[in-house]
């Protein structure tokens, strides 16, 4: 497939950035040889505006192809990038993204590091990313939740002045997008570039192409930027995506307000059916839900993508390249428009150690990371019984003078099974890798390379039967919020496999989960589940007014 003698070509994969090659099929850009040469041959339209066989992958197939970057190299990357110059004599601005069902954020403490005294940054703004999927768990678990992400910031060393703000958002449904854009254009305006940075599957990427399609985005760029223009990373091969923020001028705040005013009196039965269509779309994906408009450009209708926008979110031709057409047509910008343009830049995603994902194929990765709002599944179990999440994690319930409830926050395809500790070694033994405990996937030869799960003791002391007393992590796999009678003493056994982090999460991210259920499954420890509403922020519900 690949042929080292082929030099690069010099031209950017349009979904990702990177250079287009065809000698090495572990880097970035890398076009099988066969195609790559028929692209060549094609003269300067052939690769413009072409693909790489990874973008493809994850736009056709829900894949990627594994890239060799470890994580020293993305953070020596990203630290290079960082210590550039300032332009316009001003640091940028950092948009730090993680993902809020990670909390606490395991790349947050390396921020400082990054920000260190050479790096003219500005500021650090802060985005709760993700927080579609959870579940509201009682009034006002919005605003607790923002205090959990400023208590993990405060920790990690983010205080002050370093700390601009903390939004929180989903960048797949919109939730929270256009206020973002509002916070930037009133507090940064178009004063120096913008960093986009986070861990990888914080939702970064989706982020900025939420920002690249919203007023953030100068007018044109949308339909000039292919997918994103690019600049060379220092020393790698792998490349920077950006766009042209728009100067938010006194005028154009204004035609804004005017469009958020606007669309903010609708009722959902005053929307058209494409909008009703696309609004349930979302509706079923997450429980929090908004739309990003654009006032300075008439938005033309997309088609519709189907695959999960978190993974890639540009739709791509079944053959990985545009057509010939669309090249000769392709706006350009031109050197005045670009000339003084401060610009919004994303970065390669930091890799999490100590995480299950890395351990995970990438189909094992698409189940385990939640695509859809999650629902939580609460099970009653007594001294002697275990609970497993696939089989990834296993709690065991070793003392205890009463019942307690357990929990479960994760992939809604996820399998949670119970049994007894006597039953439970044999249970993983026989059904680890087949269908019944579904992650790992691949039998007993994918068991022979899969680490062994590994025993952590864990006390907990009850506070009351509706308020958890803490969230037992399991990884980047789920978590279990446990919750027992008041002054009731637990012991329990957690596991996850060897080399991923178990985290005892006090105080609980979602405390009063477990009153988000139905009623109890005769004779069996499960309870029905409950699929609390959604909520779509920018329109006006029925009866108010």
């Amino acid at each position: 497939l690949s042929d080292p003698s082929v030099p690069p070509s010099g031209v950017s994969c349009s979904g990702c950035g990177a250079e287009m090659q065809c000698g090495d099929s572990g880097a970035p850009g890398f076009v099988p040889a066969e195609k790559y040469r028929s692209l060549v041959s094609e003269g300067p339209a052939g690769l413009r505006g072409a693909v790489c066989q990874r973008c493809w992958a994850l736009a056709h197939h829900g894949s990627a192809l594994r890239l060799r970057l470890p994580p020293d190299e993305h953070r020596r990357v990203v630290s290079a990038a960082l210590r550039r110059p300032p332009r316009h004599g001003r640091g940028p601005l950092l948009l730090y993204v993680l993902d809020v069902t990670e909390l606490p954020d395991p790349v947050l403490p390396q921020l400082p590091a990054l920000l260190a005294p050479d790096v003219p940054a500005a500021g650090v703004l802060v985005v709760g990313n993700k927080v579609d999927l959870l579940p509201a768990d009682c009034r006002g678990h919005l605003g607790r939740l923002r205090q959990r992400v400023a208590a993990a910031c405060a920790l990690a060393g983010l205080r002050g002045d370093a700390l601009v703000d903390i939004r929180l958002v989903s960048a797949k449904t919109g939730y929270g997008m256009e206020g973002l854009v509002s916070r930037l254009q009133r507090s940064w305006k178009c004063a120096g570039d913008v960093y986009l940075l986070g861990a990888t599957n914080s939702g970064k990427s989706t982020l900025f192409n939420a920002l690249l399609r919203s007023d953030y985005c100068k007018s044109r760029a949308p339909d000039i930027i292919d997918r994103a223009t690019v600049s060379p990373w220092p020393g790698t091969t792998l490349n920077l995506l950006k766009f042209p923020i728009i100067n938010p001028t006194c005028d154009r705040i204004f035609r804004r307000q005017e469009r958020l005013k606007e669309e903010a009196a609708k009722t959902e039965d005053e929307l058209s059916s494409e909008e009703k269509k696309y609004l349930n779309q979302l509706k079923k994906q997450g429980y929090l839900v908004g739309e990003v408009g654009r006032t300075f450009q008439q938005q033309k209708s997309n088609a519709e993508i189907d695959f999960d926008p978190d993974m890639l979110s540009y739709s791509m031709d079944e053959d990985p390249r545009d057509t010939s057409m669309k090249h000769e047509e392709r706006e350009e910008f031109t050197h005045n428009e670009v000339k003084d343009a401060r610009w919004c830049f994303d970065t390669p995603g930091i890799v999490k150690e100590d995480c299950v994902l890395n351990l995970l194929t990438e189909k094992e990765v698409k189940l385990v990371l939640p695509s859809h709002a999650i629902v939580p599944r609460t099970f009653i179990l007594k001294p002697g019984m275990v609970l497993f999440l696939a089989a990834l994690g296993r709690i065991d319930y070793l003392e205890g003078e009463k019942p307690a409830w357990f929990s479960v926050l994760a992939s809604n395809v996820l399998p949670v099974h119970v049994t007894t500790l006597s039953n439970a070694d044999t249970i993983y033994e026989k059904h680890a890798a087949q269908e019944f405990l579904k992650v790992p996937m691949g039998g007993e030869e994918r068991m022979k390379e899969f680490p062994p799960l590994v025993p952590q003791d864990i006390t907990l002391k009850g506070i009351g039967t509706t308020e958890a007393v803490a969230d037992i992590k399991l990884s980047s796999a789920g978590w279990v919020a446990v919750t027992a009678h008041a002054e009731e003493e637990l012991l329990l056994r957690a596991y996850t496999p060897k080399g991923t982090a178990l985290v005892v999460r006090e105080p609980p991210l979602l405390p009063y989960i477990s009153t988000i259920r139905g009623a109890r499954i005769p004779g069996t420890p499960a309870y029905r589940t409950k699929k609390p509403p959604s909520f779509v922020e920018n329109l006006r519900t029925m009866g108010s007014g």
